[in-house]
């Protein structure tokens, strides 16, 4: 199967925007339903390791406000198969010069495409 499956890439894109919206509207149910439910799921986030859904829900529901509001400066969608795929992107926040960077692990599950993995980081600030 080639890497750059059309019909894939763009059913993995809208998951994706799915998620960015989701991820902006502060939308818990929607974001936990996006991540596998399972021990095993992991997010690194900017200052956190959550190993399993559970602390991944854990975090999102104290977070007071969400995530922080971001625009997608750059996105790759790479097929691994017909059951795996990478999305990872750039963003920034809104007022800040720093460039975010994810990456999520998207597994084709019974119940539909899931983020198993994912990893945030934000870089050092040039200015």
């Amino acid at each position: 199967m080639p890497l750059d499956d059309p019909t894939l890439i763009q059913h993995i894109a809208a998951l994706s925007d799915q998620y960015e919206k989701a991820l902006n509207d502060n939308d818990l149910t929607t974001l936990d339903a996006l991540f596998y439910d399972s021990e095993e799921t992991l997010r690194y986030g900017v200052g956190e390791n959550l190993y399993g859904i559970t602390a991944i829900r854990n975090f999102r529901s104290v977070r007071s406000g969400g995530s922080p509001p971001r625009h997608i400066v750059r996105r790759t969608i790479t097929v691994l198969s017909p059951d795996a795929a990478i999305v990872n992107l750039e963003f920034q926040r809104t007022h800040e010069t720093r460039i975010g960077r994810q990456s999520q692990t998207w597994i084709n599950t019974p119940q539909g495409w899931k983020i198993i993995a994912a990893h945030v980081s934000l870089m050092l600030d040039k200015s």
